[in-house]
């Protein structure tokens, strides 16, 4: 069963685990203003400055008119590697550790 993609007026910020990830671009494709392919071959979640955010675990709001795109992202990603989570608390709500 899909699960539905709901935010209830909660800020989420994404988040790729670069050792899981497959380089396949999926992300990227799905929302291009939030994920970017580095010439490293892995994908990176971009800054509000459009900077891609190397450091590991490094994290970037979810804007709202893209979260259906950055979940389908999440849920599409071979490497399981994108992760969705509400800043207030961190639980992760989407990915492969979502509850």
């Amino acid at each position: 069963m899909q699960q539905e993609v709901v935010a209830d007026g909660e800020e989420l910020e994404v988040w790729i685990d670069q050792d899981l990830c497959t380089g396949d671009g999926i992300c990227a494709q799905y929302a291009p203003e939030v994920f970017e392919l580095d010439i490293d071959g892995l994908a990176y979640v971009k800054g509000a400055d459009e900077e891609l955010l190397q450091v590991p675990g490094a994290a970037a709001r979810v804007p709202l008119p893209l979260l259906v795109d950055v979940v389908d992202s999440a849920r599409e990603c071979p490497g399981e590697c994108i992760h969705v989570r509400r800043v207030s608390d961190r639980a992760e709500v989407y990915g492969p550790d979502a509850e």
